[in-house]
């Protein structure tokens, strides 16, 4: 009786702290963004674009994808922001990029390949050599006009990056595109546009390191690893667990590129360390032997975002998927510079219900929990499951998925005129929420996350709710 008493006592003391934080964060969330930048629209000229093959001839033939490069068919756009002080001119800088991708490609050679599909059902990259689209880029205007661009704005963000406009299926886009962007200011923007079904946040980060170090002349301090035999399923497949992460494609023509016909919203919200440190301390629980369980960021802004991000009615049943880095998870762990997609999805699930009625704590301990499920027999049971079943990540209805950027080093990508002042996404994909970091000079994080207009008036109504029932306390 005596410990039900100190845990409803606790639970009371919880909440009253969580009101104040959460109030905190709804106040800023719904701040006007800074990134307003210039009242005028950013015009960029396209003014040469050319096909970068690999400098030296490099293996051909079919590369085999494995089964986690299946399920998340999504192209990922990002555009880095350099001051380019000590760069040189404007076509020296960009002559270095294109001449040091050439050389890099000899490495990670299945970038200049294209995707095709097999009589399996599963994608493969053909490496053809035939080079990636490399595109130059120019603007009268001063960088510093974006302003802010960890504030979503793909009207003008996406303007810096070559996507594909007329694809109408992932297999039709690029592995790989680049834009270099030069402004009159001297500031110079690298776009790159990648193709999820080959490689996955890390696998990119390990190619820009290559690419830098190559672009300031040095020797790649890390090279691929190729052989994606490592992550085959198992003979015969076995699924041992459940996995609710995934979704069946009924018929090929579904691995459609989604077209957006609905118009979308996207927001940003900045997460302080303060703001975080809050989260922390009205999720952190005691255990029986007197040690605490503190949740770390990504967990509370998981949570955070979970509980609002789906208007939904009481009853319906809600899942929360999270991009998991498994090349640790392995014993041992696969090896270093692996080159393809690394990531398993943890599952949290429950009721919208729960969510919204039940403490914050109940969330924060819900995705702590899937969280920990994401072992190797984990992610070996998905290999197979996947092998076995013709599924994506479930990314629809009434599913939220969240990845982490914040911790990928893309702010020591460095071409020989100094790191990036800023890194980020152009746009993001329908139901995902990125958590990156605001820049490389703080620690703020910021999520975004982009919807249809219905369901981003929703998520903005439930906004405003909670703020007034937060100004009551």
């Amino acid at each position: 009786m005596a410990e039900d008493k100190r845990w409803d006592e606790s639970l009371h003391c919880f909440e009253l702290r969580l009101n104040e934080v959460k109030r905190k964060i709804v106040e800023k969330g719904n701040e006007k963004p800074t990134n307003i930048g210039a009242t005028r629209e950013l015009v960029v000229n396209i003014t040469n674009a050319v096909i970068v093959s690999p400098a030296r001839e490099t293996s051909g033939g079919l590369y085999a994808l494995s089964n986690l490069d299946q399920t998340y068919p999504h192209m990922i756009e990002i555009v880095f922001a350099f001051k380019g002080e000590g760069r040189g001119s404007c076509s020296t800088a960009t002559e270095t990029i294109r001449a040091s991708l050439a050389e890099v490609l000899v490495d990670f050679y299945p970038f200049a390949g294209r995707l095709v599909m097999g009589s399996d059902g599963k994608m493969a990259a053909t490496c053809t050599g035939e080079g990636v689209l490399f595109v130059e880029a120019m603007s009268d205007d001063d960088i510093g006009m974006l302003g802010d661009i960890s504030v979503i704005n793909p009207g003008t963000l996406r303007k810096l990056v070559k996507h594909s406009d007329g694809a109408q299926t992932i297999v039709e886009e690029s592995l790989l595109t680049v834009q270099v962007t030069t402004f009159k200011c001297g500031g110079i923007t690298v776009g790159i546009v990648m193709n999820h079904v080959l490689v996955d946040g890390k696998a990119l980060t390990d190619f820009l390191t290559c690419w830098s170090d190559v672009a300031r002349g040095r020797s790649p301090s890390i090279l691929p690893f190729l052989d994606r035999s490592v992550l085959c399923p198992r003979r015969p497949p076995r699924v041992d667990l459940p996995h609710h992460e995934y979704a069946p494609i009924d018929r090929p023509s579904e691995r459609i590129i989604d077209p957006q016909t609905k118009p979308h919203v996207y927001r940003s919200f900045n997460f302080e360390p303060h703001t975080l440190i809050q989260l922390k301390k009205v999720s952190t629980i005691t255990t029986h032997d007197g040690s605490t369980i503190v949740p770390t960021s990504f967990e509370v802004i998981s949570a955070v975002v979970w509980t609002k991000a789906l208007g939904m009615d009481p009853h319906e049943a809600t899942k929360l998927l999270t991009a998991v880095d498994g090349r640790p998870k392995f014993d041992p762990p696969l090896p270093s510079g692996y080159f393809g997609n690394g990531i398993a999805w943890s599952c949290a699930e429950c009721s919208a219900g729960e969510l919204t009625r039940k403490p914050f704590l109940f969330a924060v301990r819900t995705v702590q929990e899937a969280l920990r499920c994401v072992t190797e027999s984990y992610i070996r049971s998905a290999i197979d499951h996947v092998e076995l079943n013709r599924v994506v990540v479930d990314y629809e209805g009434n599913t939220c998925c969240i990845s982490k950027w914040s911790r990928l080093p893309f702010y020591e990508t460095d071409f020989g005129f100094g790191r990036p002042f800023q890194v980020a996404p152009t746009t993001v994909p329908h139901n995902l929420v990125l958590v990156a970091s605001q820049s490389g000079e703080t620690d703020n994080l910021v999520v975004s996350l982009g919807l249809p207009r219905d369901a981003m008036d929703v998520f903005s109504e439930l906004i405003q709710s909670e703020l007034a029932l937060m100004n009551k306390y």
